[in-house]
């Protein structure tokens, strides 16, 4: 009988781990999910066969852990990543000293597929701490397996993402809603189509060693957002366009309360756009079709529409009752 492929996801209890976790099970990996905490990755169990799932502690931050978690898989995949931190230790010490840790132990361990998940707009001259950390961990990635594939999507969205539903649920309850990098553009992706190009570079080794930038098919500003996510949601507010300087006092203050609203380094992130360079899709280079925010945002978004979107959701000239 034919061995079973054992696959590692670190992170695999966020946002897009439980899309990877998904594909990889349906292509018959058994799959350990590492994470900080596994009682959130229980629920994971289900997207797979009994006992094909499983949940595991591991931190990219502990060298023990995350060799035990990496021994005898044959792919490991690192989602581990952090935003920010008002300290700016967490950037360096997840993004960078982790991701290079994770590597450096899959390579001691013989894991022959790694794919690390990094961000649109990674460079080591980006505005922001983050844009650099993330590049950093990149070269921390490739000094240890050189035939590692980077993939790096711009703003994903779905269904539980903290990108729509954040704007969505501001519409909710103010009045007037305040807008940061007006003018810069993004290209927000699907997370399911991430996990999919995941899902490919693990299954074909012909693909290993290069970088992959991935954003949708629609390229908006930060203003634009605003005024779609009005628009589906039936809200009519007023949008404020918050001067950079005022920004950046508001920036200074928010970025110290509990859950960081605002900080000073997202405003470098929105200083400069976030899409895909011109030729450099790697959905086309994979003949993959990314879904368009139309697709596939309205279903989740119907829930913030007055009546909790009751009265039905229009989607493409459809009405769908929820």
């Amino acid at each position: 009988m034919m061995e079973q492929k054992i696959a590692t996801v670190l992170g695999g209890s966020g946002f897009l781990g439980r899309y990877v976790v998904q594909h990889l099970a349906e292509a018959g990996y058994r799959i350990r999910i590492a994470c900080r905490r596994p009682d959130r990755a229980a629920a994971l169990r289900s997207l797979g066969d009994v006992g094909q799932i499983a949940p595991f502690y591991a931190s990219v931050l502990d060298e023990g852990s995350v060799a035990c978690v990496v021994d005898g898989a044959s792919v490991v995949i690192n989602l581990a990543a952090v935003l920010g931190a008002s300290s700016g230790q967490g950037l360096e010490a997840v993004n960078v000293e982790g991701a290079g840790r994770v590597a450096r132990l899959a390579a001691a361990a013989g894991v022959p597929v790694f794919v690390q998940v990094s961000a649109l707009g990674a460079s080591p001259s980006a505005p922001s701490a983050y844009g650099r950390s993330r590049a950093a961990g990149e070269a921390a990635v490739r000094a240890a397996i050189p035939h590692a594939s980077i993939v790096r999507p711009s703003v994903i969205f779905g269904p539980e993402d903290h990108f729509f539903n954040t704007f969505a649920a501001l519409a909710r309850y103010l009045p007037v809603l305040p807008v940061y990098g007006a003018d810069t553009r993004l290209q927000p992706v699907y997370v399911g189509d991430v996990a999919q190009v995941i899902a490919r570079l693990v299954q074909e080794p012909a693909l290993a060693g290069r970088e992959w930038d991935l954003g949708g098919p629609d390229v908006l500003t930060m203003k634009q957002i605003y005024q779609w996510v009005l628009h589906t949601t039936q809200r009519s507010r007023l949008l404020y366009v918050v001067p950079q300087g005022l920004a950046r006092m508001q920036a200074a203050v928010l970025e110290h309360l509990p859950g960081h609203l605002l900080t000073r380094d997202q405003l470098l992130m929105l200083s400069q756009d976030n899409v895909v360079p011109a030729g450099q899709s790697g959905f086309t280079a994979l003949g993959l079709e990314p879904r368009s925010i139309e697709a596939i945002v309205p279903f989740y978004l119907a829930r913030y529409r007055a009546g909790g979107g009751r009265s039905g959701v229009v989607v493409e000239k459809h009405v769908v009752n929820l």
